[in-house]
């Protein structure tokens, strides 16, 4: 059973708040009062972070002549840890703790981590015996002593980080918590994690993504600050908060906490603006941006979830993710004629744009400067790109039509023509009807969906876990689920009163026994009034 409620941004009328997107390429900002949009800037993202949401900021309130005592409140996201964790680039070492023996010995924890990310994270690891069966029963007691010699002797490897995980934690956790208690009581002052907070029902993904996320303690504590000191030197002293990659809200200390919720955030928001701006609420989202194309399905103004394991950086992980095909089509793709035919990407001049791109004084050819020869595009001097072979320009229009083409037909989840909505920089790439599209929308202000995404003020808690309608009875159970989940929302920062449910799954387990069902749910409410202090 899946029940789907529509999110009313109508009570927001008179609400100021900015959206802030921090990519790769550039940083984007808009000023909204509640669903208008009164002013937005697209620029170059800079080396110190800080100073580029400065910028865009500063320029959208410029424009609108907004003061800054108007604004109530700021939202951000960004690809900051993201694009560390692929990189493998700011990572902190991290000690994980399993409660699974006598089971899962013969599996290690970060058994498919490749070498450029476990080098930086290490591969120290304890397991301990504990652990629960599907329905909470225990396999043996947690060894408590173990764990405090374990946390022992990670305080003298001198790790400051931990990731607790434990078998089938989602349905129990008190010995994760447990764990922690004894860890602190040793080694006072380390960062944790807990998979129960984080990940889904299966072991290995849920202990991954748990690692993922203590690797990123440090690099979040210094974004987060770059934030807040950026804000400061704006004197806004309103609450802020961090784009999820549910397209929901989290507050910045959540943020901090739990960087890993922040991952693919980015093509998220653009999914959300893309629907806010163009109205529909079902259909296909391609956001073409510098390097890459992000192709996801919306449903019910929401990106439609991944139902399968997602890869970061060649490590599997199951929490919650949206369900997004990144092909390598951007303004930025390099083209070239080879014996082979002609190609676009996946590499691209990305931030060097606007001096490696033909129509800008550069010498390489781009899919910018195709756009532009075509005759679609007026960007940069189009004189510079006169002399290309016209036969050459068509076919790489074509192969970037029939590029995004076929990554909307991989996406679709049925049969039949829906809405396809371009948005975001490289949108200009396109100048005709998609095969696959009932209608092809580029809605005003597509270049900076992203920002408005962001801007979207709603916080979400969500539920996934497996319980037995043996114990208590499936509408006890139902409740707690739902109950859980506005918790989550409120620790997040929603305002518990605008709190309401707007999915909720029931999926029996036919292969385990009990009445055993896994139940998905999430809440989404508005921000609280008062915040949540800087």
């Amino acid at each position: 059973m899946t029940i789907l409620l529509a999110v009313d941004l109508l009570h927001q009328e008179r609400c100021m708040h900015i959206g802030v997107d921090v990519g790769g390429t550039n940083t984007d900002a808009a000023l909204m009062d509640g669903s208008k949009v009164l002013a937005s800037i697209k620029s170059p993202t800079t080396s110190n972070i800080g100073s580029g949401v400065v910028g865009a900021v500063r320029s959208v309130l410029d424009q609108s002549g907004v003061d800054v005592s108007q604004i109530t409140s700021v939202m951000i996201g960004t690809t900051q840890f993201t694009n560390a964790f692929v990189e493998g680039k700011r990572l902190v070492p991290v000690a994980t703790f399993r409660a699974a023996l006598p089971a899962t010995e013969s599996l290690l924890p970060m058994v498919e981590f490749p070498k450029h990310l476990a080098d930086p994270i290490g591969r120290v690891s304890y397991l301990v015996r504990g652990g629960y069966e599907f329905d909470g029963r225990e396999i043996s007691p947690l060894d408590e002593d173990a764990v405090a010699e374990a946390a022992r002797d990670m305080k003298k490897r001198g790790i400051k980080s931990a990731a607790l995980s434990c078998v089938f934690t989602p349905i129990n956790d008190a010995m994760e918590k447990r764990m922690a208690e004894i860890i602190l009581a040793e080694a006072p002052g380390t960062q944790l994690t807990l998979s129960s907070e984080l990940g889904r029902v299966g072991l290995i993904e849920r202990e991954n993504a748990t690692i993922m996320n203590a690797s990123l303690t440090d690099l979040a504590e210094a974004v987060v600050n770059a934030f807040r000191s950026a804000l400061a030197e704006l004197n806004l002293t309103c609450p802020f908060y961090i784009s999820q990659n549910d397209g929901t809200l989290m507050s910045a200390e959540f943020a901090e906490k739990y960087p890993v919720l922040t991952f693919a955030s980015g093509p998220t928001n653009s999914m959300r603006g893309a629907a806010f701006l163009s109205g529909i609420k079902d259909g296909i989202v391609v956001d073409i941006g510098g390097t890459t194309s992000d192709v996801g399905v919306l449903k019910d103004g929401f990106p439609r979830e991944s139902a399968i394991s997602v890869d970061i950086g060649g490590v599997r992980t199951n929490f919650r993710m949206p369900d997004v095909l990144a092909i390598g089509l951007g303004g930025g793709s390099i083209v070239r004629q080879t014996e082979d035919g002609l190609t676009i990407g996946p590499d691209s001049v990305a931030l060097n744009l606007l001096t490696e791109a033909l129509v800008f004084g550069g010498k390489t050819l781009t899919t910018t400067d195709i756009a532009v020869a075509a005759g679609y595009a007026d960007i940069g001097d189009k004189s510079l790109v006169a002399h290309l072979d016209m036969a050459m320009v068509a076919e790489a229009v074509e192969l970037m039509h029939v590029m995004i083409e076929d990554a909307v037909d991989r996406v679709k989840s049925g049969k039949g023509n829906v809405p396809v909505i371009l948005v975001g920089g490289g949108s200009v790439l396109l100048n005709r009807n998609l095969k696959g599209a009932s209608e092809v929308i580029n809605p005003e202000l597509s270049g900076t969906a992203n920002a408005i995404g962001a801007g979207l003020a709603q916080v979400g808690g969500e539920v996934d876990k497996i319980y037995s309608y043996a114990t208590l009875g499936r509408d006890e159970l139902i409740a707690q689920a739902k109950q859980e989940a506005i918790e989550r929302a409120v620790n997040a920062g929603a305002d518990r009163a605008s709190i309401s449910i707007v999915n909720l799954e029931e999926l029996p387990l036919a292969y385990l026994p009990a009445g055993a069902v896994r139940i998905k749910t999430k809440a989404i409410g508005d921000l609280a009034q008062e915040g949540v202090a800087q």
